[in-house]
């Protein structure tokens, strides 16, 4: 099978996360994907899947392939993100999810509005819960339940200091099953990999955690895969049958 370079984008929030940006509709963010090259995006707002399908389906007919995702926020306040691929039902997913964050009204906390939308950019109605909290999930136990719903685990912006794996616990436990750790927008890889170590055994890769459409596509990572989907990108994180990631 032949294999091709990919560009991905692979976090990515909505206006349904507390602090997208309400123009970060489904139509805009398949719009500015799409404007700035990039072959597949994952949907990756706070501790919810829920807008996710909306952008699938603005999507269609594109060219560009979208994945359902998350960015979870753990009990230890450590971002992971979720990557799936959009035929698996997140119904119970979400719903383990939702049984394990507090149930604080988002009008108690000092965030933008929670929308939900579809893929015409309609509002269909506003999370009432505040998504910005921590589960009561450890670490472990969130790799866990992505990996228990056939996703992908991957630490989210090690670079940062607040809410990464390496500013909340200090190093990376032995044994936790990540496919991944995400360097930020602020940092190149080899920047990250000189100030906190190679990561090794874990390959590196950057993404945007675009809140706003300007954002969308200012970090990415290149993949020589077959096609763009989720399968794909595991081979290629694993560096299975030629897939690999490309090095900027």
């Amino acid at each position: 099978m032949e294999l091709r370079r990919i560009r991905a984008d692979l976090h990515i929030h909505t206006c349904l996360s507390p602090c997208g940006e309400l123009s970060m509709s489904p139509r805009t963010v398949v719009d500015r994907a799409r404007a700035a090259g990039l072959d597949i995006v994952a949907v990756t707002d706070h501790n919810t899947t829920e807008n996710a399908a909306a952008v699938i389906q603005a999507a269609r007919g594109t060219g560009l392939a979208v994945l359902p995702g998350m960015e979870m926020t753990t009990a230890e306040e450590v971002h992971i993100l979720g990557l799936f691929d959009p035929g698996t039902e997140l119904g119970p997913f979400q719903a383990a999810v939702y049984r394990n964050l507090p149930d604080v009204p988002s009008k108690k906390k000092f965030v933008k509005d929670q929308v939900l939308v579809d893929a015409a950019d309609y509002v269909t109605g506003f999370s009432p819960r505040c998504l910005f909290g921590a589960t009561r999930f450890s670490v472990q136990e969130a790799v866990d339940l992505i990996h228990g719903h056939g996703g992908l685990a991957i630490a989210c912006h090690v670079d940062r200091d607040s809410f990464s794996i390496v500013s909340q616990l200090g190093f990376i436990p032995p044994g936790l099953r990540l496919e991944a750790v995400e360097v930020s927008p602020r940092l190149t890889i080899a920047e990250a990999r000189e100030a906190f170590g190679p990561f090794d055994p874990l390959p590196v890769v950057r993404f945007s955690d675009a809140h706003q459409p300007e954002e969308i596509g200012r970090a990415t990572t290149d993949f020589l895969v077959a096609s763009p989907n989720l399968e794909e990108i595991r081979m290629a994180l694993a560096g299975e049958d030629g897939r690999r990631i490309i090095p900027s």
